[in-house]
C-alpha cells in the first residue's frame, strides 16, 4: 500500500504540454506552454485515466480535444463512451490525469444546491472526520499531526488540500502563481464534489473559524475518501476498466478491452512516428494478431458451419435434380415384378426337369433290382451246377474237357467282364457329355426364354400368331432324340414365326421412323408458322402503337385548337363586354357589332363542340380497333395451341 501511495503521491503535475506527466515525447512543432498567469486546461492531456465509479465524482470531458481525436478513429467509435475515463499503463510515467474536465453532467449551479446530509457541524463526526484525514495523510507520507487541525491555518490547508487533489488526479494543474481562492473551488468542481456551491472562498482566509470550518474540513474528508477509493481501485489489478493488455483474455467482448488495445496500438504507433516510421508494420501485425486470436474460435466456429451448410446444400441439390423417389420405387417395383415372373417360369422349368430325374431314378433302381436278382439266379445256378459236378462220377478226360472248357469260359467271362467294363466307363463318359450338353441346353433354352420375356413374346401373341406357343423345354429323360425338346416344331413353327416378328418389327420400326420424320416436318411447319405469327403480331403492334401516336396527335391538336377557341371565345368576350360598354356610352349605332360578336361567339362554341365530338369519335375508333386487334391476336393464338395439342 505504501509503494502505492507513494507513486500516486510522487507523480510530477505539469501543464498539459509538458512531459512529465507523459512518457511520450512532444514534437519540435508543439505550441509552448504561454507565460501568461493564464491557467491551463482542467481537462489534463490526452493520456489513458481509468474509470472510477460515478459515486466517486469520476468523469470524462466530451470536449476535451485529445478524447475527440481517439473516438473519431473507427476503431475506438464502436467502444468508446462518454462516461469512460482511460486506464493508466504499468509504466506510472505514461499515467496522466484522471478527471479529464467537465463532465457529462453538468455540475450544481447557484440556483440548484444540494444539502451536505452528513452532520458535519456534529463534534463526534468531526473528530472522527480529522482522525481518517489525519491518518490518511501520514499513510501517504505527508507530515502533520491532530494538533494541527485544532488551529488550523490558510497555508496549512492549502498544503494538505493540494497533497489530496493530487493523490486524487496527481496530473491536476495547480499554478504556485494564482491564490488559493481563484483555484479552490475550479479543482472541486472539477473532481465533481457535490457540495461545492455551498462553500465560500472568503472561508479560505481562515478556515478555523466556526462557521467555515465544519464544510472545509468535510471537503478534505471527501477527498481522502475518493483518494481511498482511487487505491483500491488501481489496487484491484483483475479489473478490465484497468485496461491492462497483458491481462486482457484471448476471447473477450469487453468495449473497455478494445479500448487498451487501441490505445497501445497509438501509444506504440506515436513512439515509432517519433524514430521516423511512417509505416507501423509491428504496431498492427501485434494487433491483427490480438484480434485473430480473439476471432479463432468464432472462425473455426464460422468455418465449421460453412461447411455443414455447403454439404447440406450439395445434398439438397441433389435431392432436387434427382428424380422422385415415387418414380424410382416405381421401377423397382416393375422390375421385381417382372423378375418374379421370371422366376416363376424358371421354377415351373426347374420342377418339370426334377420330376423326370426322379422318374430316371426310379427307372434305374427298377433295373437294378432286376439285375440282382438276374445275378442271384445266376449264383443258384452256379451252385446247383457245382452239385451236379461232385454227385457225377466223370472220367478224367471229361474233367480235362471240362476244366478246359472252364477255363475257356472263364477266358470268355474276363473278356466280357472287361467289355462290359469298357463299355460302362464309355456309358459313363457318355453320361457326362450328355450332362454337359443337357446343361447347355438348358442354359441356351434360359437364355431363349428370357429373350422372349424381354421381347414379350410370351402367350397369347399378338395376332396372327395367337395360336402358337414359341417356348421350348428340355426333356432329357427321354430316350428317343426327337422328343427331347417339348413344345411346337423348331423348323417348321418357331423359326418362321420368328422371322415373321421380326419381319413386322422391322417394318413397325421403318413407320415408327417415317411418321417421327413426318411429325418434324409438322413440328417445323408449326414453328415457321409461330414465327409468321409472332412477325404479324409484331406489324399489328407497330400499327397500333402508330394509331396511338395519331390518336395521341389528334387530342393533342384538339387540345390546342380548344384552348385557342377557349382564348378567342375570352377575347370575344372581353370584347362583348367592351362592346357593350361602348354601346351605352355611343348609343344604338354599335347594336349591329354586338349582334356581330355573339354571332362569331356563337359559332366558337360551335366549333369547339365539334372538335370535342371529333376527338371523342377518333378515341372510341382507336378503342374500338384495339379491342379488335386484341381478339383476332387472342383468336390466332388460340387456334395455334389447338393446332399444337392436336398434333401432340
Amino acid at each position: 500500500m505504501s509503494e502505492a501511495l507513494r507513486r500516486s503521491t510522487m507523480q510530477p503535475a505539469t501543464d498539459i504540454y509538458g512531459n512529465a506527466r507523459s512518457g511520450l515525447p512532444m514534437p519540435s512543432t508543439a505550441k509552448k506552454a504561454s507565460s501568461s498567469a493564464m491557467r491551463m486546461s482542467l481537462a489534463g492531456p490526452a493520456a489513458r485515466t481509468p474509470y472510477l465509479p460515478s459515486g466517486a465524482g469520476s468523469g470524462s470531458n466530451t470536449g476535451h480535444s485529445g478524447y475527440r481525436s481517439q473516438t473519431a478513429n473507427p476503431l475506438l467509435q464502436s467502444t468508446s463512451k462518454p462516461n469512460y475515463g482511460r486506464t493508466p499503463l504499468t509504466n506510472s510515467s505514461r499515467r496522466g490525469s484522471v478527471w479529464t474536465g467537465g463532465a457529462s453532467i453538468a455540475p450544481p449551479s447557484g440556483s440548484q444546491t444540494f444539502k451536505d446530509p452528513r452532520p458535519i457541524r456534529d463534534r463526534p463526526y468531526q473528530s472522527k472526520m480529522k482522525q481518517e484525514i489525519c491518518s490518511w495523510l501520514q499513510a501517504t507520507e505527508f507530515d502533520i499531526s491532530m494538533q494541527a487541525f485544532s488551529n488550523i491555518t490558510g497555508k496549512d490547508y492549502r498544503a494538505m488540500f493540494q497533497h489530496l487533489v493530487a493523490i486524487v488526479d496527481q496530473g491536476y494543474p495547480f499554478d504556485p502563481r494564482l491564490r488559493f481562492e481563484d483555484e479552490f473551488q475550479p479543482a472541486l468542481k472539477a473532481l465533481r464534489y457535490p457540495f461545492a456551491a455551498q462553500i465560500d472562498n472568503k472561508w479560505l482566509a481562515a478556515p478555523a473559524s466556526p462557521h467555515s470550518w465544519p464544510a472545509l474540513l468535510a471537503a478534505l474528508h471527501w477527498l481522502v475518501e475518493m483518494g481511498k477509493a482511487r487505491l483500491n481501485y488501481l489496487e484491484s489489478e483483475d479489473d478490465p476498466t484497468l485496461q491492462i493488455v497483458d491481462r486482457i483474455p484471448e476471447e473477450f467482448s469487453d468495449p473497455i478491452h478494445h479500448q487498451a488495445l487501441a490505445f497501445e496500438y497509438f501509444s506504440e504507433a506515436y513512439v515509432a512516428f517519433f524514430h521516423g516510421a511512417d509505416v507501423f508494420h509491428e504496431q498492427d501485425k501485434a494487433l491483427e494478431a490480438s484480434y485473430a486470436k480473439k476471432n479463432e474460435r468464432v472462425v473455426g466456429d464460422l468455418e465449421g458451419k460453412k461447411a455443414l451448410l455447403a454439404q447440406g446444400l450439395k445434398e439438397l441439390d441433389e435431392l432436387q435434380s434427382s428424380k422422385a423417389p415415387l418414380e424410382k420405387l416405381q421401377k423397382i417395383r416393375a422390375c421385381i415384378l417382372d423378375d418374379r415372373a421370371k422366376f416363376d417360369d424358371v421354377l415351373h422349368r426347374l420342377e418339370s426337369r426334377k420330376r423326370q430325374l426322379t422318374e430316371s431314378v426310379v427307372r434305374e433302381k427298377a433295373e437294378l433290382a432286376a439285375r440282382s436278382q438276374n445275378l442271384d439266379q445266376l449264383k443258384a445256378e452256379h451252385e446247383k451246377l457245382t452239385e451236379v459236378v461232385k454227385v457225377q462220377n466223370l472220367t478224367p478226360e471229361e474233367v480235362i474237357r471240362m476244366n478246359t472248357d472252364h477255363e475257356t469260359l472263364a477266358r470268355n467271362l474276363e473278356d466280357l467282364k472287361y467289355k462290359i467294363s469298357e463299355a460302362h466307363k464309355t456309358v459313363m463318359s457318355l453320361e457326362v457329355i450328355t450332362t454337359n450338353r443337357g446343361a447347355a441346353a438348358e442354359e441356351a433354352l434360359d437364355l431363349y426364354g428370357n429373350l422372349l420375356s424381354a421381347l414379350g413374346l410370351f402367350p397369347p401373341l399378338p395376332p396372327p400368331f395367337d395360336n402358337i406357343d414359341l417356348r421350348l423345354e428340355l426333356n432329357t429323360a427321354t430316350a428317343n432324340p426327337q422328343q427331347l425338346l417339348l413344345g411346337s416344331d423348331i423348323r417348321k413353327v418357331i423359326k418362321p414365326t420368328l422371322s415373321s416378328v421380326a419381319e413386322i418389327k422391322r417394318t413397325e420400326r421403318a413407320d415408327i421412323e417415317s411418321e417421327r420424320i413426318k411429325v418434324d416436318n409438322e413440328l417445323d411447319h408449326l414453328t415457321l408458322d409461330c414465327e409468321n405469327v409472332d412477325e404479324e403480331v409484331r406489324e399489328i403492334e407497330k400499327k397500333v402503337m402508330s394509331l396511338n401516336e395519331q390518336a395521341d396527335d389528334l387530342r393533342d391538336a384538339a387540345q390546342q385548337e380548344s384552348m385557342v377557341s377557349n382564348a378567342e371565345a375570352a377575347r370575344l368576350e372581353r370584347e362583348l363586354a367592351h362592346a357593350r360598354t361602348a354601346a351605352l356610352s355611343s348609343g344604338m349605332g354599335v347594336k349591329s357589332r354586338l349582334q356581330a360578336l355573339q354571332f362569331d361567339y356563337r359559332e366558337q362554341i360551335a366549333k369547339v363542340s365539334r372538335l370535342k365530338d371529333e376527338t371523342i369519335r377518333a378515341i372510341a375508333k382507336n378503342s374500338n380497333e384495339i379491342g379488335l386487334f386484341k381478339e383476332e391476336v387472342s383468336a390466332q393464338l388460340r387456334r395455334l395451341r389447338d393446332f399444337v395439342e392436336e398434333g401432340n
